[in-house]
């Protein structure tokens, strides 16, 4: 199974922004989809924003006009630009990549925090 390790997360004011990076420990070409999850206290973990590797994107209604996912194949590492954040988009944030063959991985998350 693929490691991925995430980082960027943090605290900041609402209003702020944050940049979350993931990189695999393989390659990047490996994976068909890629996309951020979180999971806030007491809550379901949802899907945030997904890429496939043709570099179609979606995202979670609540994210709209304020978070952009992208994948950097020369750099290996997708990231989650997240801008205009609120106190409602505090959670654990999670890297999940699906390749093309096989089971999809996680990595073990990085902490959002959005004071208000």
């Amino acid at each position: 199974q693929v490691e991925l390790v995430e980082s960027g997360g943090g605290l900041v004011q609402a209003g702020g922004s944050l940049k979350l990076s993931c990189v695999p420990s393989g390659s990047i070409f490996l994976f068909n989809r890629m996309g951020w999850y979180r999971q806030a206290p007491g809550k379901q973990r949802e899907l945030v924003a997904d890429i496939t590797s043709n570099l179609g994107t979606n995202y979670a209604d609540s994210v709209k006009g304020r978070f952009t996912i992208s994948r950097d194949n020369a750099e290996n590492t997708m990231y989650l630009q997240m801008n205009s954040l609120k106190p409602e988009d505090t959670a654990v944030y999670y890297c999940n990549a699906s390749p093309y063959f096989g089971v999809s991985s996680w990595g073990q998350g990085t902490q959002v925090t959005v004071s208000s």
